[in-house]
């Protein structure tokens, strides 16, 4: 399997050039879906490796990028998806799984390298099984409302309601910590967190459990503790292999196979190398050499 080291050498042998980290990454796509024996696709966001971008996150212009690199690919082998991303849009994060429903069906398999986080968890559920390493990671799924997580808000006002039924002179207080919040916001973090629970909840009766006599009592266990705001230290806490094992994901191990490790892990450090050398945020790619990437 090449090395960090050696795919930067790799791409310093062909020239360095923006040019060169496209072709390293085509070789290890086609040598991943040969080994896969399924229609591959990526979606990469440069986040580790770029300073803050709105298009780092999944979002709606995404949906083109994903028009682009499905057009002409094989749908009857089954999509694996390769997802490194930190999140993003709830709403993109739905028309994406939609629109891969529409063009794959429900066989598709979520691939993640390193890390699939917030909506990019949301976008795992919504697949019948995930790949993952022992360094790999998922993340909570609490929506954050204008960069406020909206379950926090919930919970400041449960406890607000609480408090000034005690202590009725504490409205004082708490009347001056929900002023910074603009008119109806509440309403929007509990119209998103119903939203979002529903959404996950139902991608994942609907394929990973599918079938289960009780899949809707176990989908609604899941996106529970995917939604669990008062055991999460932050939004970006990581979820590894054991932990959605043990909140009852579908997971398997890339290191189960040396050879699907290898090809997964030499497609991760090609993109990886291409963010670093690039002025590309984000990068959607089949195996087919179909790209569509953004550029900061």
């Amino acid at each position: 399997m090449p090395t960090w080291n050696a795919v930067n050498k790799q791409i310093d042998d062909l020239g360095g050039t923006p040019e060169a980290c496209d072709s390293v990454r085509a070789e290890y796509l086609e040598k991943a879906e040969d080994q896969l024996g399924r229609t591959i696709i990526a979606y990469y966001s440069g986040f580790l490796q770029k300073a803050s971008h709105p298009e780092l996150g999944i979002s709606d212009f995404d949906m083109n990028g994903m028009m682009a690199v499905v057009h002409g690919l094989d749908r009857t082998k089954g999509l694996d998806l390769f997802l490194h991303t930190p999140g993003g849009g709830i709403e993109a994060a739905r028309a994406l799984v939609e629109y891969l429903y529409q063009m794959f069906g429900k066989d598709i398999r979520v691939i993640i390298p390193q890390m699939a986080m917030s909506s990019g968890t949301m976008i795992s559920c919504a697949s019948k099984e995930i790949m993952m390493g022992k360094h790999s990671c998922l993340g909570p799924t609490d929506p954050q409302v204008r960069g406020i997580p909206a379950m926090g808000v919930i919970k400041e006002m449960d406890r607000a309601i609480e408090e000034i039924r005690a202590e009725p002179l504490k409205q004082i207080v708490w009347q001056q910590v929900f002023s910074k919040y603009p008119p109806a916001f509440i309403g929007d973090c509990e119209r998103q967190i119903e939203g979002a629970t529903k959404m996950v909840a139902a991608w994942l009766e609907g394929n990973m459990f599918a079938g289960r006599e009780d899949a809707a009592t176990q989908a609604a266990a899941t996106i529970g503790e995917l939604m669990n705001y008062a055991e999460q230290t932050e939004h970006g806490q990581h979820y590894p292999a054991d932990k959605c094992r043990e909140i009852g994901l579908e997971v398997t191990m890339i290191e189960d196979d040396q050879n699907i490790q290898e090809a997964v892990l030499s497609v991760h450090h090609a993109f990886v190398a291409t963010f670093a050398r690039t002025a590309n945020i984000k990068i959607i790619e089949n195996a087919k050499k179909g790209t569509w990437s953004v550029a900061a």
